[in-house]
């Protein structure tokens, strides 16, 4: 009997080794199914030879020469059953008929998962192919689709290098002259957020700016196709960090600029306008200075471990009450899908991403919807991607929409009087319905 006694004994510890052995090798395989990873990829979508440049409606500018590199940058987040692309491009705007090309070239991201911005750079080729009054058109279709080729290899490539990550999470006020409100002066959001991913080993993956900012320190009548200031922005980061870093614009419109005045050279003192300084030393000032502050808003921060990813996306419809916006709606040879009722309509995004939660805004929204929308955001860092998933024209307040002559020109290339407030209903509406980010404070 004590023989079968100890055998039982014997065979019920091996049991318990057993169990323990098959829970830990369980929860070893959810760790590693659910390890949050990162890539990046990067394309050069620079035309050869050079295209001529746009800063919006009217007819391109030729450029002679270029400064710096156009490029499609993407990074790919990813956590189990959940991918997120995010790409930036050096362009005016990039509008959803051609978001859908590059959707469709990537296959491996659910397409409402692939959040595509523009840097809103005014020194890059036109693509909106916006109507002429020859009854042409103003944009390459050859440069546009290869555009959407590279940007999609962009997100393809980062897919195929996505390796495990950590998260660094970080907002905080961008010191220095780097930008100003020109319809009035100190009325812009100050407030830069970095996003960044490291290896396990803390050599970064890739680092994350979002702000708001017209790059037209060059502008597009100086004959030059350059990424302003965001190339030497990039640039810097990946010098002095390593990775790849990809800018998202914020809510820069109404108007949100570089700060390249030239303080020494006034143009008109009672309006307060000084005369600009449009040279690409003041790209790599205004860059440089950016970058430094990215990465000292980021360098210090604590490092989020495994951190919560969420996708989530709605489609909004918004009224085209506009008839230049119309026209280029119906006239461009990109057909623009629009709906019957003179409608055209917009995917919104909202992500969470560790501590920050990040909304999609499908054009440029006055820093006014900004302030508020982020105050209205649950993450601990909120960031609006602007000219995100569509880039059709100003979105401001109806209290706003053609109340000052400044904004005149605002509200003629807005697609009309209801939009910021259709933006912000349906936005406030969605994100409520949405999981919180980690570390969201209930009201």
């Amino acid at each position: 009997m004590p023989i079968i006694h100890d055998m039982k004994n014997a065979f019920r510890g091996a049991h318990r080794v057993l169990l323990v052995v098959l829970s830990l090798t369980s929860l070893l395989g959810t760790a590693i199914a659910e390890d949050f990873k990162v890539g990046t990829g990067k394309r050069i979508i620079t035309p050869d030879p050079l295209l001529p440049v746009s800063g919006g409606l009217g007819t391109p500018s030729p450029a002679r020469e270029k400064q710096g590199e156009l490029t499609a940058r993407a990074v790919v987040f990813q956590k189990g059953e959940t991918t997120i692309a995010v790409v930036g491009l050096d362009l005016l705007g990039f509008p959803s008929v051609l978001c859908e090309r590059v959707r469709a070239r990537a296959p491996r991201v659910p397409a409402k998962n692939i959040l595509i911005g523009s840097t809103h750079t005014h020194s890059a080729p036109d693509c909106y192919a916006f109507a002429n009054p020859l009854g042409g058109h103003t944009g390459d279709l050859k440069y546009m689709d290869l555009v959407c080729t590279k940007a999609a290899e962009a997100v393809n490539d980062a897919l195929d290098g996505l390796k495990p990550a950590r998260l660094k999470v970080a907002t905080d006020e961008a010191k220095g002259k780097i930008a100003y409100n020109y319809y009035a002066p100190d009325l812009y959001d100050r407030r830069m957020s970095v996003i960044q991913a490291v290896s396990p080993t803390n050599q970064v993956i890739a680092t994350l700016v979002n702000y708001a900012i017209h790059p037209e320190v060059l502008g597009s009548g100086i004959g030059v196709l350059s990424p302003d200031l965001i190339g030497p922005l990039c640039d810097r980061i990946e010098e002095k960090s390593g990775g790849m870093a990809i800018f998202m614009n914020g809510a820069q419109g109404g108007m949100i600029t570089a700060d390249n005045r030239d303080l020494n050279r006034p143009k008109d003192t009672q309006r307060a306008v000084w005369h600009d300084d449009r040279t690409w030393t003041e790209c790599l000032r205004i860059g440089h200075t950016m970058a430094d502050e990215a990465i000292r808003i980021v360098r210090d921060v604590p490092i989020q471990e495994n951190p919560n990813l969420f996708c989530g996306s709605i489609d909004v419809k918004f009224p085209v009450d506009s008839e230049i916006l119309w026209a280029v709606v119906i006239g461009s040879p990109l057909k623009y899908p629009r709906n019957p009722d003179h409608s055209v309509t917009a995917r919104i995004n909202v992500v969470n991403l560790g501590t920050a939660q990040i909304l999609t805004i499908p054009g440029e929204a006055l820093p006014n919807i900004g302030f508020y929308l982020k105050r209205k955001m649950h993450g601990e860092h909120n960031l609006l991607f602007g000219l995100t998933n569509d880039a059709f024209g100003y979105i401001l307040t109806k209290v706003d929409f053609q109340s000052f002559p400044r904004y005149d020109y605002v509200s003629r290339t807005s697609l009309g009087e209801m939009t910021g407030e259709i933006l912000i209903e349906r936005s406030l509406e969605f994100i409520e319905q949405c999981p919180r980010p980690e570390g969201s404070k209930l009201p």
